[in-house]
């Protein structure tokens, strides 16, 4: 009778602990527990220690904590028909526990399916150019548009980011070509533009040489010493084209074709001129052998003005064939 007294309160302990055993859970800190009692959802509980009603309770654990999700690569068509291949990874975490669990079967696929059909379909309406070099904006407009559908599960997307771009071989021969003509297009503009200074400061530097001639020549004479001092066979001697010009005014007839009349001497002319004068005077005393004194003069002053006039347009005549056969 005692014996079977013992085992009945033994059989009755171990149910006590089974039941406690099933009745008892511990949760982290970063877990939450989603009661069903009956089928029906009671409350969320959590973190530490939990108590359930054995045979009624059921629980479903939630994690808080950010989730990593590759996004498996997507072939994608852009907006200008180039085939591209990309792969993007995705940060979340719930913050609605019960809404993870009622809402939706299983966050995770969903959350994963919804990042790879967006993903598609984001950057199927851009160009190459904008996928590779506006990342950051097609990061936050994939980000936005996925945080959207996950809102009633009780899933927050924190980040999106775009890993990789793959693109075909010809492709990126062809962008190769295109960024080097244009680095040497950038290359000949810059040659340009030095070109272009440099040729501003030699004119300001002839025009304040020009204004010196001391400054033309010291010019002149550092150019000596540099070359002087240089270890080349050949050196070039420049020679200032004014010492030339004399040589060139004298040698610019060949001998062969009919030179200007020389320009007279001032003695020359005078004599000429006091010779015409006398003849003058001559014929008119010849003629008729009453004039005056001063009737002679003002004739012989004319005839001085009339020989003037002629020796200054044989000069401007012998002046201008000499620039025209300069020219």
């Amino acid at each position: 009778m005692i014996e079977a007294l013992l085992v009945a309160i033994i059989v009755i302990l171990g149910a006590v602990v089974a039941l406690a055993a099933a009745s008892v859970r511990v949760l982290r800190e970063y877990e939450r527990a989603v009661v069903f009692r009956l089928g029906r959802m009671v409350d969320t509980k959590g973190p530490g220690l939990v108590l359930l009603v054995p045979a009624i309770d059921r629980m479903v654990r939630v994690s808080l904590r950010t989730v990593t999700l590759n996004v498996p690569p997507q072939d994608v068509i852009t907006r200008d028909n180039v085939t591209a291949r990309v792969d993007a990874v995705v940060y979340f975490r719930v913050v609605d526990p019960n809404a993870a669990v009622v809402q939706v079967e299983s966050f995770l696929k969903a959350t994963s399916q919804i990042a790879q059909t967006t993903l598609r379909s984001v950057l199927g309406k851009a160009d190459l150019d904008t996928l590779l070099s506006e990342r950051e904006e097609l990061n936050e407009e994939l980000q936005k548009i996925i945080d959207e559908q996950t809102e009633p599960w009780g899933v927050k997307v924190s980040t999106v980011e775009i890993k990789d771009v793959g693109i075909p071989a010809a492709m990126q021969h062809a962008m190769a070509r295109q960024a080097q003509a244009e680095r040497e297009r950038r290359a000949k503009v810059i040659n340009a533009e030095g070109e272009f200074q440099a040729s501003e400061r030699l004119f300001d530097a002839a025009q304040i040489m020009s204004a010196n001639p001391t400054a033309l020549q010291l010019r002149y004479l550092q150019t000596l010493l540099e070359l002087g001092s240089s270890q080349a066979s050949t050196i070039v001697f420049p020679l200032p084209i004014d010492l030339l010009k004399p040589l060139l005014q004298a040698t610019q007839y060949d001998g062969t074709e009919k030179r200007p009349p020389p320009r007279p001497a001032a003695d020359d002319a005078a004599e000429a001129t006091l010779e015409a004068a006398n003849g003058a005077r001559e014929i008119a005393g010849g003629q008729s052998g009453q004039e005056t004194r001063e009737e002679l003069d003002a004739e012989v002053e004319a005839e001085l003005e009339a020989q003037a006039e002629r020796v200054k347009a044989e000069v401007d005549r012998v002046q201008a064939d000499i620039e025209r056969r300069k020219t």
